[in-house]
């Protein structure tokens, strides 16, 4: 089922948590899972943070159809930024979170002086260029303007679709972090910084937007068929995966979950679900 996700500001998502997670335990909890390398009880849920589409979407699937079988409490948590997933890990607040990618981790990390560890990829949602305007990459002109994601790991991501369909040229060198800084020849376009949420939402105000995978699918746009460009699967580094506080990758619910999203049943539901507006990834996460 599709959700219409409404943002809310930092102080009430942050209030929402606290109260939707009163009973998952804290850092301080040695049954919570919160303390990297403590004990989990295999008798609680595992409580996993997740973006609701498509992530929320394949826990759910788990969770109803695999999870009993397998011997897993499985809670899912929806969030709709890209923050709070990984503080709430961190903190112990949620045992669990599949919403992002490497680049983004390692970025994240890094900002936050956070230990946030990859378990297992699941999938990949592949960045594309949308517009209401034009047909074809082709229709975007100088002197057009082109939204982009506002952090640091998406906006590179976006200016590499950006260059790799002739739209901009970046300086040589660049690597998965580029930003506006980096163009060497805009080619007339100016460009838009947003929060990745808020894109498709600016899509009538912008002559074209690149627009993550998950934020495109909540939006009812169809990747596979409405973006003028997308990203190509073969050996892209944004495979979202499953991710855990450092320590706690052994834990065996973390276990089992992490064998069944990369299980036959779930690469059918991913298939059927999308039709290759997201596209299972499967594998050790590095």
């Amino acid at each position: 089922m599709r959700k219409n996700i409404k943002l809310t500001a930092a102080a009430a998502a942050t209030a929402a948590l606290a109260l939707g997670l009163t009973a998952c335990g804290t850092a301080s909890d040695p049954n919570s899972g919160g303390d990297a390398g403590g004990k989990a009880d295999e008798s609680k849920a595992l409580d996993v943070a997740a973006s609701p589409t498509p992530h929320a979407d394949i826990l759910n699937f788990v969770k109803e159809n695999l999870a009993a079988d397998a011997g897993l409490k499985l809670e899912v948590k929806e969030f709709t930024d890209y923050v709070l997933p990984n503080t709430a890990t961190q903190q112990g607040q949620v045992d669990a979170n599949y919403f992002q990618h490497k680049p983004y981790l390692d970025d994240f990390n890094k900002k936050n002086k956070t230990t946030i560890a990859p378990v297992v990829n699941v999938h990949l949602e592949p960045l594309g260029l949308y517009s209401k305007k034009a047909g074809a990459v082709a229709d975007i002109k100088a002197g057009q303007t082109v939204a982009v994601p506002n952090d640091t790991t998406n906006e590179g991501r976006a200016l590499h679709l950006l260059a790799d369909n002739g739209l901009i040229t970046l300086k040589d060198g660049v690597g998965t972090d580029a930003k506006l800084s980096d163009i060497a020849d805009a080619k007339g376009l100016k460009f838009k910084e947003l929060e990745a949420a808020t894109l498709p939402r600016a899509l009538n105000d912008v002559d074209a937007a690149v627009i993550n995978g998950n934020y495109a699918i909540e939006a009812d746009l169809k990747p596979a068929t409405d973006a003028l460009v997308l990203e190509k699967a073969e050996g892209n580094p944004y495979a979202n995966f499953l991710a855990v506080k450092d320590g706690n990758q052994d834990d065996p619910r973390v276990q089992k979950l992490a064998k069944l999203l990369n299980s036959p049943e779930v690469k059918k539901f991913i298939e059927d679900s999308y039709q290759g507006s997201v596209v299972a990834s499967f594998g050790a996460a590095r």
